[in-house]
This record gives structure tokens, C-alpha cells and sequence, in this order.
């Protein structure tokens, strides 16, 4: 127990303290304040029916993980009141305070009120929900989630109503975890976020880890959209977005986010902040004797210095314990701050987050520099290794440690926690290699993965490992930079980046003349180990200008990855498809041979896969089982590639298993007699060929014939975002930006456009005559499965990124029309 001078003893005897929130930093202060002052009278006033419960739980109660309702709270009132000897009230609101008079104004369930006196006050009001005024928002159905009252509403809702779809608005914690919920409890959910990625509190290379296994569990993302309204029709809700879509949904969940309850401290004159109340280090507001902690209150940033707002559970009851003791003894212990240590799991896949991730850091100004790397969480030959992807932000010079990323499946907790840890004490990066882990196989490595990670992010600093992230691979000009793939063949056959030549890690040496010396070199991996190695041999060998790709190829591709979802359709190019494929419906002959390629990285899973399967007959099958979540993927690449069959896939616990039969060897494809295939090459952007396109389009994809359109040059316009997020572009690519039309609403017709005049009207008449839009058409021709390619000699000459095409559009060039055109008999330029 924290010794106190006898002063601050004497002050405390029979003292009156008065507590307005009965949840988390308000319970942990009303029981530490009876440990320090037996004597003391302590008033808990909570506007709520219950006290210190577990909020981080309700999501899954609400799904049924947590199948007791009980077991959500830690305390009843009852019990809480008897074993700390507090007078706990509960359905009883604070409606005003008078902090000259030290009373508060307090009204009971039934509407009567009365005042009650206090010594110390404590507000711990935490945070509502926001709900912006969107038409229908009040619609039934429509939930947000906060308290006890909120997750019994949405399960009486699960249980008295048929809810086959539901939609959450909104991508952080709660949102996701709510998500995986629903999804549990039988719905097909879809998740609406504003911004272009989930969970904010990390980075994009972080966050597209979490697309990829919401993509793989079946839940639609609608990225970078906001919600414009809601409506009901039929006894069901629609959610209208922005941009003219419409989700259909059975329920609908709002976690767009929180706000500090601030209304009643605001009134009382207490001093707020930008957003919150403002404490000083003793966690005393602007009032004499007034104290507050919790969601409600802002606190300066410990490496920022500036005031944020902190909605998370352990700096609340930390601050509880604080506030406790300066109540009792007086302002004597200081609260040192938060850095936003957090973690959520989103199915088989856990993220954690700690500090100030790059993005904060541009927007604070501050100068960083980051790296990623990949690392197995415990020794990979011991059963149950999983890949940990940890980002690190620090400083360039001085190796301070700014944050710390972490997405796996197992052990993302140790790591961020060790992180936290560090950089609370002020530490640099060299403190996580010096940090003394334990070690055994089933728990780590020898080299511990935020070892790995300290290493790394010392060898940027020192310029042992100059990088190139992945956002700049693409703005690279090709024809003044020689990309080299370091990996395997096969692993380049699985796909590369664009122009990369192939010179495996172990043949560098021997094939150095075929890398120019007098250009940058750009070198890549998988995950950036070999692409190190690589490196230091041709700084060794006089390279002057060589950089790795940090992350490597997985980072790269997990992050220019499209959002795919179910309701538009199947998927593109297989090396693009992000969803797996439906479990397998019936058990595999007894016969099968099984492989296990768990704890293996990339290429291990596919090597095993191809020995494997070269030792089997024709029509044999082979189910492998490996922990690198990019292995379905590339074995449904390999499996285009080499002539055989995957039967199915499926993932649970992190362990992805791929079914694949032995197929005939693989002949040179040609268009077979009977095949029906439809392929067009969208070359203008004509108002009327656009629509003819389409109009084609659906019309076979109704048939239920496999269609793609090819869209180059000036057809690029047509699948253009009509709300685009922000790039880079050089001089031309903001040149062509210009020139040409912005989207598919300002295009022209070929004839009669008569200074956008026609245009306007054709489009009038399409209305008035009940004509579907262009922008109509075009989207039922990605619900109808029509395959959508942009070609990508074309983005590049005209400065187009993919994050300006629409979603679904997968990229590529000629050799993959080709090969959808040897299929079809209809290949139609337009």
C-alpha cells in the first residue's frame, strides 16, 4: 500500500465523496477509496440499472460466445454496496452540480428529485453514442451499443426476428466485433465504413491484414462510403449509401463512434477542453474538489503533448485508482498518461495496436521513419507457428519508438504489450533488442519477433537497409528502375510486380552483369528477408543506389488487393481473389494424401503442395493444411497455372486448408467448339457505346455466360469513382486528370453532345421512359458476375491508380484478355 504523510490522513477522516458513474474508472475509484479511508461516507449515483460491467463483452453475448448473461458483471449493486460499504444508487441521474454550494441535483426513476451534498466529487460520466441525423435513423431495427440496455434491445431483436442480413456502419473495434457476431449468430453482415479502411487506430498495410479475413469469413465491406439515409419497405431496412447504393438489411448496427458526455460538467461551469473535459495531472477539474476520469476527459498525449480523447478500458480504472488516492490524501500521485494501447479480435485474426501509428505521425508533423516485418510467433518446426506482421514507427535519428503494430493469430498481445512498455519509458528501438524474452519453441524463437522487428527498423536507421514502401511501387517509372524478384521461380509465377525480372537469392551472385549498375534497384521478397540479403550483397558488390521493399511482396499485394464482395459477384483473376471457397460438403476419400505445411512461409505451403502432388496419380486429390493466410490464394494461382483443380477450402483457427485434385497435364489452351464466353474491349468513352456495352453485357451475363470487359485507354473514364480519394500523380498524371472526363456522369455522346446539351437530355428520356442509368447498368453487370479489367499499360500512361477505379475492378493486361478471349466466341472492340 502506497505510504502517505500524516497530514493528508487526517484530511481524509470523514469525508463525504460523491461519485457520478457507477461503470469501470467510477466503480475502481468508489472500492479504492474504501480501502484507503475505512471511515469515509461514499455515494455512487449511476443513471444506469447496473454497475461495473464488462462492456468489452457484450459483443459476444450477444453472439453467443459468452452464452450467460450473468457472467457480464463483474458486481451487482447489491453485492458491490454491501462489500465496499457504499451507498450505491442506481436509475438515479445527476442533473446538475452547484460547485460553489458542493451539491448535486439528483433525479430517481420515477422523475422526483433530490439534491445530496458531497466533499470530493468525482465525474465519470464515460462516452454516448453518436447518431448523426440521417433520414430513418430512428427506424426499428436500427441499434447502437454501449451498455447492459443496448445489447439486451439487439438480442431480444436476434430472437424475435428473422435476421438474414445485417449491416454495420462503422469500422473500429466494437463495429468489427460486432460484425464477427452477427456472422456467428447467422447473419450475412456487411460493413459500412467512411473511411478507406477498418480500424483506425492502425495503418492501411496493417488494416488491409483485417480486409483480407473479413473478405475470407463472407462480410461485405463497402470502404471509403458514407450512409446517406435509411429506409423500410416491406418489413425490411435498406441502407442508402452515397453513392447511389442500396443494402438491403434485416438489422442495422451504428458504430460510428463515441462522444464524452461532457453536458452535465459543461453546465456546472467546469472547464472543457477542445472535446472533452479538461483534468490537470491530478486528474482535478477547473472547480475546487470536482475530479474526473474515464471516457469523458482529455489528457495530453505522451509523445504529442497534445490533448485526445482515450476510449479505452485500462487507462480508465488506472485513472480510478489515481483520482482515489488525491480524493482521500490529496493531489499526491500525478497520472502520467496514455498511448493508446489496444487490441481486438475480428475472427481467426488478432490486431493490436500501441503509440502513434504513421498516419498520426504526418498529421502531427512529426518526423518518422517505419518498417514492417513478418515473423513466425513461435519456432516454425514446432506445431501452430502463425505469421506476426509488426509495423514499427520511430524516429530517423535517435531510434525513439513512436508505436507499434501487430496483426497474427496468436501472440499479437506479448508484443504489443512489450512495445507499450517501451515506449512509456521513453525507449528507442534498441531497447526492444535488448528486451530479454523467454524462450522454447511452442512460445517463441530465438530471435523473438519484436527482436526482429528492433533489428530491422536499427538497420534503416543506420542505412544498412535503405526501403522503399509499398505506396511508392507503383509511381515508380520502370523505364529508370530495374525491380528485381529475389524469390523462386515458382514463387514469381504466382505473380510479381509489374516489370520485375526474376533472379532468385541463391543465383544473385553468379547473375550480377544482368542488373545495370549505373540505375536504382528496387529489390522484393515475400516478406523483405531475402530482399535484405540481396541488398547487402550488392552494396558489397559497388551498387550504389538499392533499396528493399519493406513487407516485401505479401505486404504489397495484401494492400492493392480489391475489395471483393459477394454481392457483386464472383471474383476476377484468381491471383486477385481475396474469399475462399466454400467448405468442402462431403469428407475426401479415405485415400487422400494429407500434408502439413503449418508454420511454413511462403513458398514452403506451395512447394509441399507441388511435390505432393507430383507423386499422384491423375484425379487424386491432396488436402494441405498451412497457417500462411496467402496460401489459398496462391494455390488457387498455382492451380490456374499447372491444369489442376481446387475442390475446396475453408479456414478455422488461423489454419487454412486447400483441397486440390491432380488434373491431365496441362495442354496449350484453345477455344473450345461448344464455348460461349463473351469478351469486350471498352476503347471509347461515348456516352451511347458505354451504354451499348452494357446493355450487352447483361444481356449474356443473364444467359449465364462468363463475360469480362476489358477497359483501356479512354474506356478507363467509364469505371472511374465518381467520389475518389486523394493521390499523387506527376505533372502528366494530373495533366490527363484535366483533360478527360472525371466519371462516368460526365461523359458525351459521340454525335449530337451539342455542348453537353444532348448529353443531358438522353439521359432524361432514359429516365422518363424508365430506362436503367449507365451507372445502373454497370452495376448490375458486377452483381450479374461480369468481370471487370483494367488494363494496366493504360493506367500507367494516363496516370490512373487503381483507388480511383471502382471496387471489383481487378487489374491487368494483355496476356489476361487473351487468355479470357481464347475462350469466347464473342470478342466485340468498341
Amino acid at each position: 500500500m502506497q505510504k502517505f504523510p500524516l497530514e493528508y490522513k487526517l484530511k481524509a477522516l470523514y469525508m463525504k465523496h460523491l461519485i457520478i458513474g457507477g461503470v469501470a474508472g467510477g466503480a475502481t475509484a468508489a472500492a479504492r477509496i474504501r480501502r484507503a479511508d475505512e471511515q469515509a461516507e461514499i455515494v455512487m449515483i449511476e443513471k444506469g440499472k447496473y454497475i461495473s460491467y464488462a462492456n468489452c463483452g457484450l459483443p459476444y453475448y450477444i453472439g453467443g460466445t459468452i452464452a450467460e448473461r450473468e457472467k457480464l458483471f463483474v458486481q451487482t449493486p447489491e453485492s458491490f454496496g454491501r462489500r465496499f460499504n457504499i451507498d450505491v444508487r442506481v436509475e438515479n441521474e445527476a442533473t446538475a452540480i452547484d460547485t460553489a454550494a458542493k451539491t448535486v441535483t439528483v433525479r430517481r426513476r420515477d422523475g422526483s428529485e433530490y439534491t445530496e451534498t458531497y466533499d470530493r466529487l468525482l465525474l465519470s460520466p464515460g462516452a454516448v453514442p453518436v447518431r448523426p441525423p440521417l433520414p430513418g435513423i430512428d427506424l426499428e431495427g436500427i441499434f447502437t451499443l454501449r451498455n447492459v440496455a443496448d445489447t439486451d434491445r439487439i438480442k431480444t431483436y436476434l430472437d424475435t426476428h428473422s435476421v438474414r442480413e445485417a449491416v454495420v456502419v462503422g469500422g473500429g473495434f466494437i463495429g468489427l466485433e460486432m460484425a464477427e457476431n452477427l456472422h456467428a449468430a447467422g447473419a450475412r453482415v456487411s460493413v459500412v465504413e467512411m473511411a478507406q479502411q477498418v480500424m483506425a487506430p492502425v495503418d492501411f498495410s496493417i488494416a488491409s491484414h483485417v480486409h483480407s479475413e473479413l473478405m475470407g469469413q463472407g462480410v461485405d465491406l463497402y470502404l471509403g462510403k458514407g450512409v446517406a439515409r435509411f429506409e423500410q419497405a416491406d418489413g425490411r431496412l435498406a441502407v442508402c449509401l452515397a453513392t447511389g447504393e442500396r443494402i438491403a438489411a434485416d438489422l442495422v448496427l451504428l458504430s460510428i463512434g463515441v462522444r464524452p458526455a461532457t453536458e452535465l460538467a459543461a453546465s456546472a461551469g467546469i472547464a472543457l477542453g477542445s472535446r472533452g473535459i479538461r483534468v490537470d495531472s491530478y486528474l482535478q477539474t477547473s472547480a475546487p474538489d470536482v475530479y474526473a476520469v474515464g471516457d469523458a476527459i482529455e489528457f495530453a498525449h505522451p509523445l504529442t503533448g497534445q490533448p485526445w480523447l482515450n476510449y479505452l478500458a485500462n487507462p480508465a480504472n488506472r485513472q480510478g485508482r489515481i483520482v482515489a488516492d488525491n480524493m482521500v490524501f490529496g493531489n499526491h500521485t500525478e497520472y502520467e498518461g496514455a498511448i493508446g494501447t489496444s487490441i481486438a479480435k475480428v475472427f481467426d485474426l488478432t490486431v493490436g495496436s500501441t503509440g502513434l501509428p504513421a498516419k498520426r505521425l504526418k498529421q502531427e508533423g512529426i518526423d518518422y521513419r517505419s518498417s514492417i516485418t513478418c515473423s513466425p510467433s513461435h519456432a516454425g518446426y514446432y506445431p501452430g507457428s502463425f505469421m506476426l506482421t509488426t509495423k514499427l514507427t520511430f524516429d530517423p535519428v535517435s531510434g525513439k519508438l513512436y508505436g507499434a503494430q501487430c496483426v497474427g493469430h496468436e501472440g499479437v498481445d506479448k508484443r504489443i504489450d512489450e512495445a507499450a512498455l517501451v515506449i512509456k519509458q521513453g525507449g528507442t528501438v534498441d531497447d526492444l533488442i535488448r528486451l530479454e524474452h523467454t524462450y522454447a519453441p511452442p512460445f517463441s524463437s530465438a530471435k523473438d519477433p519484436i527482436a526482429i522487428a528492433g533489428y530491422t527498423a536499427r538497420n534503416i536507421i543506420s542505412g544498412a537497409m535503405p526501403i522503399v514502401w509499398w505506396r511508392e511501387i507503383d509511381a515508380l517509372d520502370r523505364s529508370q528502375v530495374t525491380l528485381v524478384d529475389v524469390r523462386t521461380p515458382e514463387e514469381y509465377a504466382l505473380g510479381t510486380l509489374r516489370g520485375a525480372v526474376n533472379i532468385p537469392l541463391d543465383d544473385l551472385r553468379e547473375r550480377l552483369g544482368e542488373i545495370p549498375a549505373d540505375r536504382p534497384v528496387v529489390l522484393f521478397c515475400a516478406v523483405g528477408l531475402r530482399g535484405y540479403l540481396a541488398q547487402r550483397i550488392l552494396m558489397g558488390r559497388g551498387f550504389k543506389d538499392v533499396r528493399n521493399l519493406s513487407g516485401g511482396y505479401k505486404t504489397y499485394q495484401l494492400a492493392t488487393q480489391p475489395v471483393v464482395n459477394s454481392r457483386s459477384g464472383a471474383c476476377g483473376a484468381a491471383e486477385n481473389c481475396g474469399t475462399l471457397l466454400p467448405p468442402a460438403t462431403g469428407a475426401p476419400q479415405p485415400g487422400i494424401i494429407r500434408v502439413d505445411a503449418c508454420g511454413l512461409q511462403c513458398p514452403g505451403p506451395i512447394m509441399k503442395l507441388k511435390q505432393a502432388v507430383d507423386s499422384m496419380a491423375e484425379g487424386d486429390c491432396v488436402e494441405v493444411t498451412a497457417t500462411d493466410a496467402g496460401f489459398p490464394r496462391d494455390a488457387r494461382a498455382w492451380c490456374a497455372s499447372t491444369g489442376n483443380s481446387v475442390e475446396a477450402a475453408h479456414a478455422e483457427g488461423g489454419r487454412h486448408t486447400v483441397i486440390i485434385r491432380k488434373g491431365a497435364p496441362q495442354a496449350p489452351v484453345a477455344a473450345a467448339a461448344g464455348e460461349r464466353n463473351k469478351t469486350f474491349i471498352m476503347f471509347s468513352d461515348d456516352l451511347d457505346r458505354a451504354l451499348g456495352t452494357f446493355v450487352l453485357a447483361n444481356g449474356a451475363a443473364a444467359t449465364g455466360r462468363k463475360v469480362s470487359i476489358f477497359f483501356t485507354f479512354w474506356g478507363l473514364n467509364v469505371i472511374k469513382k465518381e467520389h475518389k480519394p486523394a493521390v499523387r500523380k506527376d505533372i502528366f498524371g494530373r495533366m490527363f486528370s484535366w483533360m478527360l472526363p472525371s466519371d462516368s456522369r460526365r461523359l458525351k455522346l459521340s454525335k449530337m453532345s451539342m455542348l453537353s446539351i444532348g448529353d443531358r437530355m438522353m439521359r432524361y428520356i432514359m429516365r422518363s421512359k424508365n430506362i436503367y442509368s449507365l451507372e445502373e447498368m454497370r452495376r448490375q453487370a458486377l452483381d450479374n458476375g461480369v468481370e471487370f479489367i483494367a488494363c494496366q499499360m493504360s493506367m500507367d500512361m494516363m496516370g490512373i491508380v487503381q483507388e480511383e477505379l471502382l471496387d471489383g475492378v481487378t487489374i491487368g493486361g494483355v496476356a489476361t484478355y487473351m487468355e479470357r478471349a481464347e475462350q469466347a466466341n464473342v470478342n466485340l472492340f468498341i
